[in-house]
């Protein structure tokens, strides 16, 4: 909003990313919104809404499992955007977390402006369909929609189907950086660590100034 830089620097384009190495584009094309408006403001209240509700719901305690829905959401994003001319992606990966967040909600009542009641599945079309009264193209939200039900489909549905398995599998070094380790239930501390066995500071006095 500055102009400290332009979004010309930051939109989505292979060519400048492969051929020219401007890696950064990969990132700054899912974190600019547009300019300040409706919009941008609109798309910033579900981003923060649905981003907290997954992290202290599903997601909870899960740090590592979250951080890598947001690397799976965007890595199947980054490959639609090389075959289409999509130039910023932030607005679908939003819309990614409102669907997952949404299926796995089902039963929540929700109201839309006070104007529509509808069940929380139906959200992410609510939502498409109003950014396609406000004149946006609908080709983001549905790829944002697609990409949250292949998250969806691969982590909540298709593990409990007859034969089906758990086919996203976190990274361990996704895990040794964002989860804390767990406590080994077998692990028995030396005599000297246990709380008994520690010295009283009346004690130590005694042996400091003995009377």
């Amino acid at each position: 909003q500055l102009e400290f830089i332009t979004p010309f620097q930051l939109y989505f384009n292979p060519d400048l990313i492969f051929r020219k190495f401007q890696i950064w584009r990969l990132i700054t094309n899912f974190l600019f919104f547009g300019p300040l408006g409706f919009s941008f403001f609109f798309n910033m209240i579900f981003l923060y809404r649905y981003c907290r509700m997954l992290e202290e719901g599903s997601f909870r305690g899960r740090t590592a499992d979250f951080v890598f829905m947001f690397l799976f959401g965007g890595f199947l994003m980054t490959l639609f955007g090389l075959f289409a001319s999509l130039f910023f992606l932030g607005q679908a990966f939003t819309i990614m977390l409102v669907y997952v967040w949404s299926r796995r909600n089902p039963y929540i009542r929700m109201n839309f402006f006070g104007l529509l009641n509808f069940q929380a599945p139906f959200l992410p079309w609510v939502l498409m369909g109003f950014s396609l009264l406000l004149g946006n193209s609908i080709i983001i939200d549905l790829l944002g929609i697609a990409v949250g039900h292949i998250y969806y489909f691969l982590e909540d549905v298709f593990p409990n189907q007859p034969g089906g398995k758990k086919l996203l599998l976190t990274p361990s070094f996704l895990k040794m950086v964002f989860d804390t380790p767990e406590e080994d239930p077998n692990y028995n501390p030396l005599p000297e660590d246990h709380p008994e066995h520690q010295p009283r500071d009346h004690d130590q006095n005694e042996h400091q100034h003995p009377q």
